[in-house]
């Protein structure tokens, strides 16, 4: 019997789903039996669309129509989470297996914390990412940077430090680094994330650490709570996966990369913030670019964190209606809804029609406020800062010091 902390190598004992399978097929084994032996309602997952470009949400709930989610699509940006709030009723009465990134997990669990989310009915199978890469800019970076009509690409792969694609005539890999230098690669959100391999899931999946003779035939399985375990015992009892030990060195392989990946979001979230400046300058800053803001709320509307019913930022006594660009208070009331509990999921940015960048706004204050009061979102279950302050109380003590500014942006 598995339990928390355990490590295996996991493959599909199904020949087809082997086939479509990027890395031996267990995570789509492990959802098949979830459906199959009634763990679960459905399953949430992603599908490639009419090209790699195209990552489609789909609910499942036929175990065989499971195999057409198999596979990884790097240039599919998509939360989950808000999903599961929105169309599922927060699996308040269904049981819903998901597989999710760092991002993903992190919003279900603030959305949990807000009882928007029910996560006594949700099995999480985590995967480690390394990021994801916007599709529009995905086509612009295959066609300037690899010569190549991004239209014949049919696979796109990051390894080994490189963005690797297969086309109709070869393939090609160039350096993530050098990508990234020229403004190409990954979403700026993604270079500077702190959850590379998400622990919060029942199980934690991938394939940094699969080595030797199951390299690229095998996931890397890690036991993370005892939902994961019996989901895990239960599918290799039942034939639809099978197990062996991880490979210790696997291990140690399995934590430099997670710790190289960890090292260069801190480089770059040095290298993001401090160009944004500090105090009157950052905040000039931001002014200027959300001057662009058209009011379209597709932030809002794609936020995990934005759940309120009567958003404030609709109330003409805040907001007045019909300007545009709106009164900079818009972006404010965001700030300091948000701020506390950002996941730096990147969706504000992503479906931002002006191109403000309203991710690396929040994610800098959101590091910030941990930084000040220890709180890190999306981790567990505690409560953000703010959900544990009586707000009057607390602008009573500010008061009584001088001044009611939790700190000064101006200095």
């Amino acid at each position: 019997m598995s339990q928390k902390g355990d490590t295996f190598y996991a493959w599909t004992t199904s020949q087809e789903l082997a086939k479509k399978a990027e890395c031996g097929g267990a995570v789509t084994g492990l959802l098949k039996h979830a459906l199959e032996s009634k763990m679960v309602d459905a399953v949430l997952a992603v599908k490639r669309g009419i090209d790699i470009y195209d990552a489609v949400p789909t609910l499942v709930t036929d175990p065989k129509e499971l195999d057409n989610t198999a596979g990884s699509l790097h240039c599919g940006t998509l939360l989950l989470a808000k999903l599961v709030k929105k169309y599922l009723d927060g699996a308040k009465d269904y049981k819903l297996g998901i597989t999710v990134k760092g991002c993903d997990a992190m919003a279900l669990y603030e959305l949990a914390k807000r009882q928007q989310i029910n996560l006594d009915n949700v099995l999480m199978i985590g995967v480690n990412c390394g990021g994801t890469v916007s599709p529009v800019l995905a086509r612009k970076m295959i066609r300037t940077k690899f010569q190549v009509d991004p239209d014949t690409v049919h696979k796109e792969e990051i390894d080994k430090g490189q963005f690797i694609i297969e086309y109709e005539g070869g393939h090609k890999g160039i350096s993530i680094d050098e990508l990234e230098e020229e403004g190409f690669g990954r979403r700026t959100n993604c270079r500077r994330c702190k959850m590379k391999i998400p622990r919060q899931a029942d199980l934690a999946c991938g394939n940094w650490g699969v080595i030797g003779d199951k390299a690229g035939k095998a996931t890397f399985v890690e036991v993370c709570s005892g939902k994961g375990a019996a989901l895990l015992d239960s599918a290799v009892k039942a034939g639809a996966v099978a197990t062996e030990q991880a490979n210790p060195k696997g291990l140690e392989i399995r934590a430099k990369v997670e710790g190289a990946m960890l090292k260069l979001g801190e480089k770059w979230r040095k290298k993001d913030f401090t160009a944004l400046g500090e105090g009157r300058q950052r905040l000039n800053t931001i002014m200027k670019e959300t001057s662009r803001c058209i009011k379209c709320y597709s932030c809002i509307e794609q936020c995990p964190i934005c759940y309120c019913v009567e958003c404030s930022t609709k109330k003409p006594y805040l907001v007045p209606p019909g300007e545009v660009p709106p009164s900079f208070m818009f972006h404010l009331i965001r700030f300091s809804h948000i701020a506390d509990s950002c996941v730096n999921c990147g969706q504000c940015e992503e479906v931002c029609p002006m191109e403000i960048r309203n991710s690396l706004f929040m994610h800098a204050q959101q590091v910030a406020l941990e930084d000040m009061f220890g709180f890190t979102p999306g981790v567990d279950m505690k409560l953000p800062l703010l959900a544990l302050v009586d707000e009057k109380a607390e602008r009573e003590r500010l008061s009584a010091t001088g001044s009611d500014q939790i700190f000064d942006i101006f200095k």
